[in-house]
């Protein structure tokens, strides 16, 4: 089990045993690392059905210095066209 799941799992406990009702924001406020809002949503929801997280694993993808590069160049890229239309709009 990862320890994202493991956090996650131990801190709702955590509020069901003090007799809390767990909600997004009380989880958010007791991790000790930040997860995204939609990750603590769906474990939420998952326990509030059959009192069980789901297994949740963290992503570990890193790009490249040469990868964020291109990605940056393709937004700039793609932002310039945009905001060339904008103004030939107006």
């Amino acid at each position: 089990m990862s320890t994202i799941t493991q956090e996650l799992e131990s801190v709702i406990a955590a509020l069901a045993t003090e007799g809390k009702e767990p909600s997004v924001a009380l989880i958010k406020a007791r991790l000790s690392n930040p997860l995204p809002i939609p990750v603590i949503i769906k474990a939420l929801q998952a326990w509030k059905k059959n009192a069980k997280i789901p297994t949740i694993e963290k992503q570990t993808k890193t790009l490249t210095a040469d990868e964020r590069i291109a990605q940056l160049e393709q937004q700039v890229t793609a932002l310039s066209e945009r905001l060339a239309r904008l103004e030939a709009q107006q």
